[in-house]
Formats: structure tokens, sequence, C-alpha cells
């Protein structure tokens, strides 16, 4: 399991989702969290990207 979480403590945290926001609510909850998740990815593989692309800039110009 992701996190170091076992099966007990994942049941655990889906009973209090649902006691605290409700069986309703929560599949809007997931995918929100998913797309946050998602679009946080999105911004660090892009990061990531540009400062690779900087360092071969600067790699050549120092050649």
């Amino acid at each position: 399991m992701p996190f170091g979480i076992g099966v007990t403590g994942f049941l655990l945290i889906i009973v209090v989702g649902i006691l605290l926001f409700g069986p309703k609510k929560l599949p809007q909850l997931g995918r929100a969290i998913g797309s946050t998740f998602s679009e946080f990815r999105k911004g660090t593989k892009e990061l990531m990207d540009d400062i690779e692309e900087k360092k071969e800039e600067k790699k050549e110009k120092s050649d």
C-alpha cells in the first residue's frame, strides 16, 4: 500500500471520510483530490523539464 498504510489503516480512513463528508460527497472529494494530484505531477514535470533545459543551455554555452 502507498505511504506504508495497511489495509486496516485504509479502511479506517474510508470510514472517517464517510462519517465526515457523507457517502454522497465522498466521490466528489475523491475526484477533486485526484485532479489536484494530477495537476501537481504535471507542474512538477514541467518544472523539472525547464531545469534540465536550462542546464543543457548553460552547458552548451560553456563549451
